[in-house]
């Protein structure tokens, strides 16, 4: 039946059933509009205009740092001087394990290392919401004989081994990832951490088993403290080298000797007067953290879901603002090693 037959139908019945006809066309015609996967979903628009203010195009390179004893993630973003400066840190939702590294499948440790992730590393398919692997075991992982697959950053707030967002910060992490590889990026560095590796931290744990792998890791985390930039990590006797580069056809062996690498003199980071205030603020966006401090017990999926009821909850155009929201279902399912 065409709008027009209604219509003169309408008129037959009176005119005051012609205002509801038009409704029910209009409600049928929302109806059939396309639904945007997640993984499509453009970046909010108080994620460009953070960017705007930050100075930061949506399509500039990332980097991605990861805490596990505070159950954060940062996110970082280039800007046209090459720096990476902070744009946000977000909460992990759940993390599995204990501090230290993944050492073999099915012990339920998160990773801890240097890490890269390349484009085909991204899942929009992923039946976590959205995930990307961070490339565990990377050839330090296997040079040290760890096993396991399928290490991920993810949405769904569940973890057997991966670091697990909410679905909507989920999004825009992954979001921001998608936007860098369109703009050139080749892959993403990830460096996830025990703990901020500040000097105090390490003389709190000078007397932990890992304090030696601990204080490679440190290595890598003063570079990127101190330049803002990422260092060239190789791997050879079995073990990391930090801040060093290579010509791109050498062939360099994870199990034998190191071979005489050259260390990049990098002028420090140093913010004109103009950048301070941006360089030192922190944008914190809100959500849940089922892992309050290290090795804390994680919480029930009762517990979980009453947190979630009581997140204050802000409405506008681009839905939650800077907030992860836990789905149905998203809580109580174990997490395997393939996503």
């Amino acid at each position: 039946m065409s709008f027009f037959s209604v219509a003169a139908g309408a008129r037959g019945s009176g005119l005051k059933a012609f205002p509801v006809i038009l409704a029910g066309l209009f409600a049928a015609a929302c109806g059939t509009a396309p639904v945007i996967p997640p993984a499509d979903q453009p970046l909010a628009k108080s994620t460009l205009t953070l960017l705007a203010t930050k100075g930061m195009a949506p399509e500039a390179p990332i980097f991605i740092r990861i805490f596990k004893e505070d159950s954060e993630l940062e996110v970082w973003k280039a800007r046209d001087d090459g720096r990476f400066y902070h744009f946000k840190t977000y909460p992990i939702c759940n993390w599995s394990g204990e501090l230290g590294p993944k050492l073999v499948q099915g012990d339920k440790q998160a990773p801890e290392g240097f890490y890269k992730v390349f484009n085909d590393q991204m899942n929009p398919n992923s039946q976590y919401h959205l995930a990307f692997n961070i490339g565990y075991p990377n050839v330090y992982d296997r040079a040290q004989k760890r096993t396991g697959q399928a290490l991920m950053v993810h949405g769904q707030c569940t973890s057997s081994g991966c670091y697990a967002m909410t679905d909507l910060l989920m999004e825009e992490i992954y979001g921001l990832a998608r936007e860098a590889f369109k703009g050139g990026q080749r892959s993403f560095d990830v460096h996830a951490f025990p703990f901020r590796m500040t000097d105090a931290n390490m003389k709190r744990v000078r007397d932990n088993p890992w304090y030696p792998f601990w204080v490679t890791l440190k290595q890598g985390y003063d570079h990127f403290e101190t330049h803002r930039l990422p260092p060239g990590i190789a791997v050879c006797e079995r073990r990391y080298v930090v801040n060093v580069s290579y010509p791109g056809n050498k062939a360099i062996s994870a199990e034998r000797a190191c071979p005489r690498f050259d260390r990049p003199m990098i002028e420090p980071f140093a913010p004109t007067p103009a950048e301070q205030k941006m360089v030192e603020e922190r944008i914190v966006a809100r959500g849940l953290k089922m892992r309050a401090a290290a090795n804390a017990p994680e919480e029930s999926a009762p517990e979980a879901a009453a947190v979630a009821a009581a997140e204050p909850k802000t409405s506008g155009g681009d839905g939650w603002f800077g907030l992860g929201a836990l789905t149905s279902g998203s809580i109580g399912s174990a997490l395997g090693f393939s996503q």
